[in-house]
């Protein structure tokens, strides 16, 4: 007679035989993924498929996308460096005019001495001030000596943005315009890479990002897909506080006149003169 024990411990054998051939085989389908072409495939594909309204269609409600805790006016303040204004926050301070009632201001900190002219009147002349309740958006700029940026709205209490990047993808947003993940993913890269390596980044390194930017518009009008987003906005800022824009290759020059074409681009280009 067969020793039970033994006969245990083949069926266990066998069993792990049994599990390590599943592995094997699970192992080599994904190495055949790997090395199939299709699988590094163009995400290009993906974000053309990606439906979202253009810029200039009907305003977003706010209330829908912010709530209607706030009462009427809903606050924006910012909290801004003189010294290297975020100009990328003045373009989209420009988007939100278009669609929204906005009450505008700009103030000095007692931290900052001086403030040049025309930062003082970056938001332009409100030439008719309405009752506050009658506007649906403030948006209060103050330039204050501060390392970065800083956000905070409506409420008092909230831990501030901070960030070029992270409050221009939160006033994007208020446009109202919808993406899917991989559109999402590749819109936050390229604004990351706009503020740490084409801004803040060794000439090596704003050199790659020239050399990226230019291959990625060499497929789509815009870096993330055929509609502007955040990340063209950050990036043309970037681009025009680095000095690099003179030296751009030809898709990126292309690009960066489509930007100046559109009018919310013309304040920050008169500041630039």
């Amino acid at each position: 007679d067969v020793d039970p024990s033994l006969q245990a411990l083949e069926s266990r054998q066998e069993e792990v035989l049994k599990r390590l051939y599943e592995l094997k085989s699970a192992v080599d389908g994904l190495s055949k993924m790997i090395q199939t072409p299709d699988a590094d495939f163009d995400v290009t594909n993906i974000i053309q498929t990606d439906e979202c309204s253009p810029l200039t269609a009907h305003g977003a409600d706010l209330d829908l996308m912010l709530g209607k805790d706030y009462g009427a006016l809903k606050d924006i303040v910012i909290n801004a460096n003189p010294s290297v204004p975020p100009l990328s926050l003045l373009v989209l301070h420009s988007l939100l005019c278009e669609r929204y009632k906005i009450l505008s201001a700009v103030h000095t900190h007692s931290s900052v001495k001086s403030v040049p002219e025309n930062l003082l009147k970056c938001f332009g002349e409100q030439t008719k001030k309405q009752p506050r309740h009658e506007y649906q958006l403030g948006f209060t700029l103050i330039w204050k000596d501060v390392p970065k940026p800083q956000m905070k709205f409506s409420i008092q209490t909230m831990c501030p943005i901070e960030g070029e990047g992270n409050i221009a993808r939160f006033l994007f947003s208020l446009l109202g315009q919808k993406y899917n993940a991989v559109t999402s993913t590749l819109i936050d890269s390229w604004v990351d890479t706009a503020i740490f390596q084409l801004k803040e980044g060794s000439s090596k390194e704003k050199g790659a990002v020239l050399r990226s930017m230019n291959a990625a518009l060499g497929k789509t009008l815009w870096l993330v897909g055929n509609e502007l987003t955040v990340a063209d906005i950050v990036a043309w800022c970037a681009l025009q506080q680095t000095g690099s824009a003179n030296a751009a290759p030809a898709n990126v020059q292309k690009w960066m006149k489509s930007c100046e074409n559109l009018a919310p681009f013309s304040s920050v280009m008169k500041l630039l003169k």
